[in-house]
């Protein structure tokens, strides 16, 4: 059984930093992608960026690029959001998701309960 465990949500000031960490468990297979999503309350939870298994291609909303940075470390099977120059807009949930296919564009089948993350003005 595949578990998906996120970490690392907090609350920030406007322009701080966080570091969101998410571990999966039960993986039968190495080469899989993973990914952050975000949800913020009354909207649609969006794809924030994803990172194939070999990390040689990565993905990013054009709301955060520049500004977060997705890695990952297969041997722990872990992937990082460094997320810099917060804004309120980053308000959200954010979710960790894991993909099979092992593509930045999914699908994804696993998902963790999310850690909240909210950026005061």
């Amino acid at each position: 059984q595949v578990h998906v465990v996120e970490s690392g949500g907090g609350l920030v000031q406007t322009g701080g930093f966080l570091r969101l960490t998410c571990t999966a468990s039960g993986l039968t297979s190495r080469t899989v992608a993973m990914a952050w999503f975000r949800q913020a309350p009354g909207k649609v939870r969006e794809i924030v960026s994803a990172i194939n298994w070999s990390s040689n291609t990565t993905r990013y909303a054009d709301a955060v690029k520049a500004r977060f940075t997705v890695s990952r470390d297969n041997a722990e099977s872990t992937v990082y959001l460094q997320m810099d120059s917060l804004k309120p807009e980053d308000t959200a949930v954010y979710y960790c998701a894991v993909g099979s296919k092992g593509t930045v564009y999914g699908p994804w089948d696993y998902w963790g309960q999310g850690t909240p993350v909210t950026v005061s003005s």
